[in-house]
């Protein structure tokens, strides 16, 4: 089996509910890794991360030790950064032993060739503000500024008040329609014109929908602040999406 999440956003909130939301994933991971080949991880699983040369944000020990773990066990472990993750450097691929991607990519899964992106810059051509927030995080100046103009205890404050302030606009559901997924859908299918695809998933919505139509099947992943959703295929055709239950 192959198994996705995103938008864990470790980190969020206040101690004890990131905590919460840790050993929840982490028992995501544990229950996944009893059949899976692969694990793949689309996006926003820190609220924030940045990685200095030689230092990373403190915390997660929890979810990184496992990573390592499950990708000792010989499980792939598929990384695709998010608007809130974007700045990582090596240090998940030689800690963790995860497969980095910092851009969209189409992997073969079994028998299928799954396209796989966070989602924060596809389709937003009509959204200049959007579009230039975008490349100002993704410049190297801004990073290089990151690391060699701000002290790491400043730096983090600063995108952890920012990341929360992002992660609250994208988690309040409150009037929330499917529609806000429309975006990426039509990505999709504009995509599909020209690639054969047989599975799209896409994260940073924070709204779940299994969408399908004629030669197109499309997997939003939903967000971890309340109910957890995951998606799952077998590598031969069979994709779902589905609510994690933790266990008490």
């Amino acid at each position: 089996m192959y198994y996705f999440a995103s938008d864990i956003h470790l980190g969020a909130g206040d101690e004890a509910s990131a905590a919460c939301r840790e050993r929840r994933f982490v028992q995501w991971l544990d229950r996944a890794a009893r059949d899976a080949q692969a694990i793949v991880l689309a996006g926003d699983i820190f609220d924030f991360w940045f990685e200095y040369r030689r230092v990373v944000p403190k915390g997660f020990v929890r979810t990184l030790g496992k990573l390592a773990e499950l990708s000792d066990r010989g499980i792939r472990i598929v990384f695709f950064t998010g608007n809130h993750d974007m700045w990582v450097g090596d240090y998940l691929a030689r800690e963790c032993g995860a497969e980095v991607h910092t851009r969209p990519a189409l992997l073969t899964l079994g028998r299928m060739r799954v396209f796989v992106a966070h989602g924060d810059n596809l389709n937003i051509q009509g959204r200049p503000g959007l579009r230039l927030l975008n490349a100002g995080f993704r410049s190297r100046v801004l990073r290089w500024f990151f690391s060699w103009g701000l002290h790491p205890d400043w730096a983090v404050r600063f995108g952890r008040w920012w990341s929360g302030k992002s992660r609250a606009a994208r988690e309040s559901t409150e009037g929330k329609e499917a529609s806000v997924t429309d975006p990426l859908i039509e990505y999709a299918r504009t995509y599909a014109e020209t690639a054969e695809v047989d599975l799209f998933v896409f994260g940073h919505m924070h709204f779940p929908r299994d969408y399908s139509e004629e030669g197109l099947h499309v997997i939003c992943l939903g967000g971890w602040a309340d109910a957890p959703t995951y998606a799952a295929t077998d590598g031969c055709g069979r994709a779902t999406l589905e609510t994690f239950e933790p266990e008490v």
